[in-house]
């Protein structure tokens, strides 16, 4: 078994540049065919090279979905352990939205305080106008 050390020093993406542009680019219905044509060893090599770089995570995350828990913990140790359940957490929820399956920022309507209206007073003993 290789050690995450081992998967990090020697981290080369194990499919060509175009692939992994073609499944970037991907519908969420096409990339299974795509994953299919890589591969078992190769494919959770794949989704370990994804998972570590945060823009390919949710496609890391899909290709672990396609992948058994043996070639994701031989290739990836305690990481590969880790992917493989987050590709099992995501097949039980709902499909994610166009937001990544972030939730959505909402912003306040009201104001955040209300702030009494400014009257200019004459102070008698500077002579000077001051606010109130």
């Amino acid at each position: 078994m290789f050690s995450s050390r081992d998967t990090f020093e020697g981290d080369l993406c194990p499919v060509r540049d175009e692939l992994l542009g073609e499944m970037y680019r991907a519908s969420e219905s096409g990339l299974p065919r795509l994953v299919e044509s890589v591969s078992p060893d190769a494919r959770a090599r794949l989704a370990l090279f994804c998972y570590r770089r945060s823009h390919l995570h949710s496609l890391a995350v899909a290709i672990a979905g396609s992948c058994n828990e043996r070639d994701l913990i031989e290739n990836g140790g305690r990481v590969g352990s880790t992917l493989y359940a987050l590709s099992r957490e995501g097949a039980a929820k709902s499909s994610p939205s166009l937001s990544g399956g972030r939730k959505p920022i909402t912003l306040s309507t009201k104001p955040l305080s209300v702030l009494a209206p400014l009257d200019d007073e004459i102070d008698d003993e500077i002579g000077e106008v001051v606010p109130a």
